[in-house]
């Protein structure tokens, strides 16, 4: 029965010019591979056996990661409920010639522990809070997990009713892909880093149309997970813009994935992303104007401004904790 501290783990990536996005940045999709993939690593070796991502909370990125710098990603568990846990994760910048060390985000993840059908098994190993400081992160997991719980539940229901929100505004974007080997971590499941890589690349391509600037992700919203996606579905991105800013804007994102021999389309997960327009020079610009004018626009945007404000100050409570 390990403590929180003992689950503690560590990747370490070295950012090459083919992981970055423009002016040698580290692209927002690259890294959320890496955190998606220590997660998942450190939710397998604890579970014993196959996971997958049931949700995230919201990833925001705090500091830009150039090319040439050194990415550490520290992951650990949080809570162990009967099939799932929380999981930590924490990701650093750091250059090699100066030393200098930032934090570039903080996040938290939820895996759920799955057979060979994709069906829910049990987690035999247990997590012991070594301290008070310990039982207090495990509690906040713990309510975490059944806030995400009743999150879920209603995200289905209404999920269920496939309004598809990235079709009822005038900015959209469509892309299909079909999961192939390389796309999987584990016998026939798609892997979740890459999958979110696609999703990055979808909506920033509209960012970038719109536009017709370079635009670099600021964040994804939390993000729950429907259904699994398996090696041979096609994969269906639904992009729409949902609101726009002075020098930033935010892309909905929709995947649906189809089983090709049953024709089956079933709702995987629906995305916020939020991208700053920035210059050659690499300094923020603006966007250029957009108003909404369809009654389903107006209610996109006004929910789309209740997730800036909670961006917002979940960027201030970050840059309050961090210790860079």
């Amino acid at each position: 029965m390990p403590s929180i501290a003992e689950t503690k783990r560590q990747t370490i990536q070295f950012v090459f010019p083919e992981h970055t996005s423009v002016h040698d940045r580290l692209s927002g999709g690259r890294l959320m591979d890496w955190i998606m993939n220590t997660a998942t690593i450190n939710s397998a070796l604890i579970s014993k056996g196959i996971t997958v991502l049931g949700s995230t909370d919201s990833i925001d990125f705090i500091n830009p990661v150039m090319v040439g710098e050194i990415v550490t990603l520290e992951s650990w568990v949080e809570y162990i409920g009967s099939s799932s846990m929380e999981i930590g994760v924490k990701a650093y910048s750091e250059h090699p010639e100066t030393g200098n060390r930032k934090l570039t985000t903080s996040s938290h993840l939820a895996f759920v522990a799955v057979d060979e059908k994709g069906k829910p098994r049990k987690i035999t190993e247990e997590l012991t809070p070594a301290d008070s400081d310990e039982m207090g992160i495990y509690m906040e997991a713990k309510k975490r997990k059944d806030e995400r719980l009743a999150q879920v539940s209603k995200r289905d229901a209404q999920a269920r009713h496939i309004i598809d929100e990235t079709e009822i505004v005038r900015e959209r974007l469509e892309t299909t892909k079909i999961v192939l080997p390389e796309d999987t971590f584990h016998g026939d499941f798609m892997a979740v880093g890459k999958l979110i890589m696609d999703m990055d690349q979808a909506a920033s391509i509209l960012a970038m149309r719109f536009v017709k600037g370079l635009m670099i992700t600021g964040s994804l919203d939390d993000l729950y997970f429907y259904s699994p996606i398996r090696i041979g579905d096609i994969i269906t991105f639904k992009a729409g813009i949902t609101y726009v800013g002075k020098s930033s804007l935010e892309v909905g994102i929709k995947v649906l994935s189809e089983d090709i021999l049953t024709g089956e389309q079933r709702h995987t997960c629906t995305a916020f992303m939020s991208f700053v327009h920035i210059g050659q020079d690499g300094s923020v610009k603006p966007v250029p104007d957009f108003d909404p004018e369809t009654p389903e626009e107006k209610r996109l945007w006004k929910r789309a401004l209740e997730r800036k404000d909670f961006r917002s100050e979940r960027v201030k409570e970050i840059k309050t904790n961090s210790e860079y």
